[in-house]
């Protein structure tokens, strides 16, 4: 039987529906987020289609990802900073309109983040969880419950595409990818998911 990586986007916060880019800050889930976090693990259930637990499920250390996780009824292996949402530096808090005031054109995939991370910073912390994800996933699924950016880079490197290509992938909040190969080559078996109604 075949085992695939899933990626669960933390549930809505305050500032991911008014569009301010959250790294950093440890904001908490909406009431609306914590719903979507409890549908999105029955979402991630039907998907999996299987009572066997994930050998692997990690979450990003900050609340919205830890509790997302524990609401949709996951047993969290651990915690890790790779899995962190992207540093954006001086645009913390920020809304990319407000950006595009000071700078023309701005987007997280075409400029830098002053003060914040690099597009090859971001990239190579995606490799090092995908390189210890692929030395799990021949003992069975792993669960990676994240952020939009990161988790959108990470989907970029694991076809092995550079991270400004994540640019291609939407990830909403709630919601869930699925990610596998096809005789060797990988691919993107499910993307953006939403959390279903239950």
């Amino acid at each position: 039987m075949s085992t695939h990586l899933y990626l669960l986007r933390h549930g809505q916060t305050e500032w991911s529906e008014s569009g301010r880019h959250t790294g950093r800050t440890d904001i908490e889930l909406t009431p609306e987020g914590e719903q979507q976090a409890r549908r999105a693990g029955a979402t991630l259930a039907r998907l999996r289609g299987t009572d066997q637990a994930p050998a692997l499920v990690l979450t990003s250390p900050r609340q919205r990802a830890t509790r997302t996780a524990a609401l949709a009824g996951l047993e969290v292996s651990g915690t890790t900073e790779d899995l962190a949402e992207w540093d954006y530096g001086d645009y913390e808090g920020i809304t990319t309109p407000q950006i595009r005031e000071r700078v023309p054109g701005w987007t997280v995939w075409t400029h830098p983040m002053p003060n914040g991370e690099t597009h090859a910073e971001v990239q190579e912390r995606a490799r090092k969880v995908l390189g210890d994800v692929r030395r799990i996933l021949p003992g069975g699924d792993v669960v990676l419950v994240g952020h939009g950016h990161f988790s959108r880079v990470l989907i970029a490197a694991w076809l092995g595409l550079a991270p400004d290509q994540g640019v291609h992938f939407g990830l909403d909040p709630a919601g869930t990818c699925q990610l596998g190969d096809e005789r060797g080559d990988p691919q993107v078996r499910r993307l953006n998911v939403p959390a279903w109604e239950v």
